[in-house]
């Protein structure tokens, strides 16, 4: 209960999309990763905690990256907040453009560029 507003719970603008960013970040050389998805440009991510397999799904994300000339940002995230609210349940997973296109799983390099060429379309 707020009485005469005190302690009311100050609300954070949102770019309005599911990742909610802040409306306007306070660094403009860094975008919201789903509004940077609309340039044409894939927003990659790759969820996992650390461990082997984790990193080798990102090493492998790169190379594929690389050997297709794909357009795209990789972030590897380790944030288990984060990783939560994707709702994976296995790591490593591998996202693309806000949508888990695979977990549990540790893709070779042909099989990340298969799935990142059919949705960089």
């Amino acid at each position: 209960m707020t009485l005469f507003g005190f302690l009311k719970k100050e609300e954070k603008k949102t770019c309005g999309s599911t990742c909610g960013m802040p409306a306007e970040p306070e660094n403009t050389s860094t975008s919201c990763c789903c509004c940077a998805s609309q340039t044409g440009k894939l927003i990659v991510k790759v969820l996992g905690s650390g461990c082997k397999n984790c990193h080798t799904l990102l090493e492998n994300t790169k190379q594929a990256v690389a050997e297709k000339n794909i357009a795209a940002e990789i972030i590897y995230v380790t944030d288990m907040k984060e990783i939560m609210e994707y709702g994976v349940m296995q790591m490593p997973a591998l996202v693309v453009n806000e949508t888990v296109v695979s977990m549990g799983k540790v893709l070779s390099a042909a099989d990340a560029a298969q799935l990142l060429e059919r949705y960089s379309k």
